[in-house]
């Protein structure tokens, strides 16, 4: 039947909309809060376990929306505060109800960086390092963590069950080797920080990069993601919308978008 796979948050560090932004985007967000989204992060439901794709800020909310009541694992794909700043909402659930630590993948280099941040969550979780083309076997579902090009280390998700999917929310393109493993993939969930001047080429993808992206590595669904809508050209969900009506094989995210792999 296949495992769920849902987009809890589909937008970059601010949100939109954001508290000090009045943009069209965030307009469009206030008035319509479908088109509201949170910091990007992903859940798979297998049925016995779920298995968060980072942390964002708001993932207590996000938790509440999805009505997820339990977690069994966190990947964190890269240290940036809006992938990895709602860690600490998961304190109470383990002490009060789980009773037992979550298993913590973070990257190599942010195992340090936990330690000092979150010292007074020791108890909370189990941490192990991730490895790059290490797979991870789950009911149903298999998670490989793969390179993406980005400011720092950062991992990309491979999921592999009745159907393959690849979720990149942080990435400028894909280094080869990560481009080779992808190629055909079911689905690709990626990059589309920006509409207009992309302004972090080594780092990010404008909507347009990331369906040509899409189409190098013959991917059959391209999903837009990581979309900042307030910048460098601000642009409403419609609008981008009507721009994707040429390309049949790509959608828009929103959060609580469900896909099944």
């Amino acid at each position: 039947m296949g495992v769920k796979f849902t987009l809890m948050g589909t937008t970059a560090g601010l949100g939109v909309p954001a508290f000090h932004c009045n943009c069209i985007a965030c307009r469009e967000a206030r008035a319509d809060p479908f088109w509201a989204r949170t910091r990007s992060g992903a859940v798979l439901e297998t049925g016995k376990e779920n298995i968060l794709i980072d942390a964002s800020p708001d993932l207590s909310k996000q938790l509440l929306r999805e009505r997820i009541q339990s977690v069994d694992y966190l990947f964190v794909t890269h240290w940036h505060y809006d992938h990895f700043g709602g860690i600490g909402d998961l304190e109470y659930y383990v002490k009060l109800e789980r009773k037992r630590p979550v298993a913590l993948f973070l990257p190599p280099s942010a195992v340090d960086d936990f330690a000092k941040v979150y010292p007074f969550l020791e108890e909370v979780f189990v941490i192990e390092p991730w490895e790059f083309g290490k797979s991870y076997a789950f009911e149903g579902i298999e998670l490989t963590v793969l390179p993406a090009r980005h400011s720092i280390e950062t991992g990309g998700i491979l999921l592999a069950g009745s159907k393959r999917a690849a979720y990149f929310t942080d990435t400028a393109g894909l280094p080869a080797p990560t481009a080779r493993q992808l190629q055909g993939v079911d689905t690709l969930i990626c990059d589309a920080t920006f509409n207009g001047a992309n302004w972090f080429p080594h780092s990010h993808m404008n909507w347009q990069e990331a369906i040509a992206l899409g189409e190098s590595i013959r991917a059959q669904h391209t999903v837009l993601t990581h979309l900042a809508m307030h910048y460098s050209t601000p642009i409403t969900a419609a609008q981008l919308q009507e721009k994707l009506k040429d390309y049949a094989q790509v959608s828009l995210a929103y959060d609580g978008m469900v896909l099944t792999i």
